[in-house]
């Protein structure tokens, strides 16, 4: 049997030839140098995990206690109890095994989304059980959950204002800055109307401003997009804490007191269910969607923003532009209309996402307030491969290892609570270093167009 390597097609991997001694040429797809490389750094990061839950396993002991239920609902779920050590030690053998798999054996295809899945499990059930195990108090899983989703909705209106502005070829590592600005805005203008919906709208023209700026310096005068979005930062943080200072905080009563949202109480319509209405399950779900409306707008922008990008004629020209702007020039699109379109379309995310933090939460505004969730959401974009749903995923994993830290430290864990406070940020680093895997960011993100 002899053996050929044919060429790459549509960039995909390169196969193999071979040919039987029939005569038959039977074709092989061959692993790419990037993929053998993704894949034996996953492997070893999951044996790595696995080892690091084996070591844990040493100072579990006794039972850990989950409680379904809020502390305060009428009807409790009952609580689970698990065995430690079992738990722990299973968990462990799943990630060696899924680990060590990885490194031996070439996995591609769905395969390894549901692999990568099962030892993500593995990692939180075996972690939370060791936490938990032999403490005293049970870990909240509603308050996990709800959390949760809490922390996540400013990151995916961050991300989706990102996905639109590389989508169309521009960096946005101004994310930070337009949020904040928008929650300095949200507060003042809902302090001094006592009107969440003014607020919010304050908030979205802030971010929209900033966008503008954003899309002047980048596209009209060809600045360094790197450069212009950490000057922009620089300039929000000082614009919002020379105001605070000069305005806001001598009369913190007129200007920094602004109304807040309130959770919408689905167990008014889900008690009317016809059977399982007055159940605690359904209690527990109406618990957990119970959230303020900025929550369910984050959910639709989700949906917004996939449905623009990938089902409407502006989409495909903002995908286009920033694939190849000159090619997409020359079949008559305006390419910098396009740009600003995008970017300031983000703005209306970045604004909303900003509200979130004043008028979303406690009413009030503090220097820096935002503490780098716009980072975060640019970290979510990259991560999720410039995707509206899977940045989305992606901005979930975080808000879910934030909350993570702070239930924990209610636990009395041995962990230092420094470290505690550092575990939303060591997962960052090892899901883009061995998770992610090589990511192909539009072609001309960051790239001027000069017609």
């Amino acid at each position: 049997m002899s053996t050929a390597v044919a060429p790459t097609v549509n960039g995909g991997a390169p196969e193999e030839a071979h040919v039987t001694e029939t005569g038959e040429v039977v074709l092989r797809s061959t692993e790419s140098r990037e993929a053998r490389t993704h894949r034996i750094s996953m492997g070893v990061l999951l044996t790595l995990l696995g080892l690091v839950l084996v070591w844990l396993s040493f100072s579990t002991k006794g039972t850990a206690e989950f409680a379904l239920s809020d502390a305060f609902a009428e009807k409790k779920l009952p609580t689970l109890r698990l065995p430690g050590l079992p738990v722990v030690i299973t968990c462990a053998v799943i990630l060696l095994a899924i680990g060590l798999a990885f490194i031996l054996v070439r996995i591609r295809g769905a395969l390894t989304g549901w692999l990568g899945t099962l030892a993500g499990l593995a990692l939180a059930i075996g972690f939370l059980t060791w936490a938990a195990a032999g403490r005293g108090l049970p870990f909240q899983v509603a308050n996990q959950l709800n959390g949760t989703i809490l922390l996540a909705t400013p990151l995916v209106l961050g991300a989706l204002c990102g996905i639109m502005c590389e989508r169309a070829g521009v960096v946005n590592v101004a994310i930070e800055g337009q949020m904040l600005v928008a929650a300095f805005t949200a507060a003042v203008v809902g302090s001094s109307t006592k009107s969440i919906t003014f607020a919010i709208i304050g908030a979205v023209i802030a971010g929209v401003l900033m966008a503008a700026m954003l899309a002047l310096f980048a596209i009209r005068y060809l600045v360094d997009q790197v450069v212009l979005g950490v000057v922009i930062n620089l300039f929000a943080s000082g614009l919002t804490g020379f105001l605070f200072n000069q305005l806001v905080q001598p009369n913190s009563a007129k200007w920094n007191a602004a109304p807040t949202m309130k959770a919408i109480d689905l167990s008014r319509w889900t008690t009317k269910i016809p059977g399982i209405g007055d159940t605690a399950g359904m209690q527990f779900i109406s618990t957990l969607f119970s959230q303020t409306v900025l929550v369910y707008i984050a959910i639709l922008s989700v949906l917004v923003c996939w449905f623009v990008l990938y089902r409407t004629k502006w989409g495909l020209r903002i995908r286009s532009v920033g694939e190849h702007p000159k090619a997409a020039d020359t079949v008559g699109i305006n390419v910098h209309a396009i740009q600003w379109s995008a970017v300031l379309f983000g703005g209306v995310f970045a604004g909303l996402g900003g509200a979130f933090f004043t008028v979303g939460s406690i009413g009030a505004f503090n220097k820096d307030i935002t503490v780098g969730n716009g980072f975060i959401a640019l970290a979510a974009v990259i991560m999720g491969r410039w995707h509206p749903v899977l940045a989305s995923i992606i901005a979930l994993f975080f808000g879910f290892i934030t909350q993570m830290a702070t239930q924990l430290q209610t636990l009395s864990t041995p962990m230092p609570s420094q470290f505690l406070l550092m575990l939303p940020y060591i997962a960052t680093i090892i899901a883009v270093a061995g998770l992610v895997g090589r990511v192909r960011a539009p072609a001309h993100d960051g790239v001027p167009y000069v017609k």
